[in-house]
């Protein structure tokens, strides 16, 4: 924190051509960027695990509340998106929606710090996931975590370099990773459909559907992982300040891309356990555990079509960690041109206009963050960022609709506020539900602490700088009050 500039409407549009973005981000390469995030390694990687929190099928209804929640907070992301199209996104949502000078100058800071604790996690999430699926081919990873530990920081590292590039040529590497991630999911659907066994898919346990406090949170902690499955949404808010007709494009990407994964995802599960039965999948270790995609195509076709969609995964989950990576690398750079974080991350590559540095902070960082384990992470990430950045945005559109009535709003959410006070009635309960599982309160403990912390040090360089709440008030002239 170096202090704001001294004209705070200059943030986003620089005329610097060091800090100015192009926009060239059509609604294609928007909807591809949020899908290829979206997608990525997360269906191939959490079935297993969703169904072990009601232990069996019924365990996929937390893909609906999962699809409600995302479609109700899509509504509150696009609007706000809409509005404030600059690079950064919840960045420049919080920031702008409590007030530049004011209470938005810590919510601001207060998103990126926990960015720093999140967004590296989620895209460490996808290559220790990766990392999996090769261990399906190559069983050494088996025995050899230490290597498996070291792969997925290397994928990390080659994201980092294959994004040292222009936007324009990253764009249309993106559509080639998304055509390639359509194909992997569009096979999986057509087998599981053609294949379906619904004995197999609806075998559910005794009192499954019991509606007790047991049931409850298990649907939470199984909405948990699937909201895991559906972070991305947003993910093209990240880049507004490079997309084309931002108040058109922002809003339809983002719920098509909802729409559409969602339809993805539930049709995925449910084809891979009416082939896969559950009580197989929850066997941790086991390869039905750690790669259902790949046991669900060798009960269907054979080794070879095990082989083939592994590839394919591969390819997709380097498309999630791309689309992560490229979107996460604007936020530092965005916090740094408004002084919430160190102006050396501020400048864009004099020769390919991309923020480099910022892009190496969240690279090393991720780097780092894949020597974890991949349960802890996902659970950890969620939680880390749902405080500041889901319902402080949510209480941020409240608060701007309330006292910027005057600024045009390009996309109006539908049905105002009836989305808005669910999302946050859902984020709550979401926030809640690890409490029920044992341990599960050291995770909210860590998103708590995180925001402390992050509390803690804003005030101690906020005192040190005199910016808000420490700064002077100018004396008032004339006496007036």
């Amino acid at each position: 924190m170096n202090g704001p500039p001294d004209d705070p409407t200059l943030v986003v549009e620089q005329s610097s051509a060091k800090t100015q973005f192009r926009r060239e981000l059509g609604f294609l390469n928007a909807t591809s960027i949020n899908m290829s995030n979206m997608i990525g390694i997360g269906i191939f990687i959490t079935v297993p695990p969703i169904i072990a929190t009601l232990g069996g099928p019924q365990s996929l209804l937390s893909w609906l509340v999962g699809a409600g929640l995302a479609v109700c907070d899509g509504l509150v992301v696009s609007e706000l998106g809409a509005a404030l199209p600059g690079s950064g996104g919840s960045y420049v949502f919080l920031r702008d929606a409590y007030g530049r000078e004011h209470l938005g100058k810590l919510m601001a800071w207060l998103f990126v710090w926990q960015f720093l604790f999140s967004g590296p996690l989620e895209i460490a999430s996808a290559s220790i996931g990766m990392v999996q699926y090769v261990s399906y081919v190559w069983k050494v990873l088996l025995v050899h975590k230490w290597l498996t530990k070291l792969m997925a920081a290397g994928i990390s590292a080659l994201v980092m370099i294959a994004l040292y590039r222009k936007i324009h040529d990253v764009a249309r590497l993106m559509m080639i990773l998304w055509i390639a991630t359509l194909v992997t999911t569009g096979w999986i659907i057509i087998t599981g459909l053609c294949r379906m066994n619904l004995a197999l898919a609806l075998d559910f346990p005794p009192h499954a559907f019991v509606l007790n406090l047991a049931f409850l949170a298990g649907l939470g902690n199984g909405t948990v992982l699937v909201i895991y499955n559906y972070l991305g949404y947003n993910q093209v808010c990240y880049l507004g300040g490079e997309v084309r007709n931002p108040a058109r494009t922002i809003p339809y990407a983002v719920i098509l891309s909802i729409l559409a994964v969602s339809a993805i995802d539930f049709i995925v599960s449910l084809s891979f356990v009416s082939v896969v039965p559950w009580k197989e999948m929850v066997k941790e270790g086991s390869a039905a555990h750690n790669a259902v995609a790949s046991v669900f195509m060798a009960r269907v076709y054979g080794q070879w079509a095990a082989v083939a969609i592994t590839i394919l995964i591969l390819i997709t989950s380097f498309a999630c960690i791309f689309a992560l990576m490229l979107g996460y690398s604007r936020i530092p750079y965005a916090a740094a041109l408004d002084g919430a974080f160190f102006r050396w991350f501020g400048v864009l590559h004099p020769k390919a206009e991309f923020p480099h540095r910022s892009l190496a902070l969240v690279g090393v960082l991720a780097i780092a963050a894949s020597f974890f384990e991949l349960a802890q992470i996902i659970t950890a990430l969620v939680l880390a960022r749902l405080l500041i950045q889901f319902v402080g945005q949510i209480v941020g559109l409240f608060l701007w609709r309330r006292h910027h009535s005057d600024i045009e709003r390009p996309f109006k959410m539908w049905f105002y506020p009836v989305p808005a006070v669910l999302a946050l009635v859902g984020w709550l309960y979401v926030f809640c539900s690890p409490l029920a599982e044992p341990g599960g309160w050291r995770f909210i403990l860590y998103s708590f602490a995180t925001v402390v912390a992050g509390l803690s040090v804003y005030l101690l360089l906020a005192r040190r700088q005199r910016q808000w709440p420490f700064q002077e008030e100018p004396a008032c002239l004339g006496g007036g009050s």
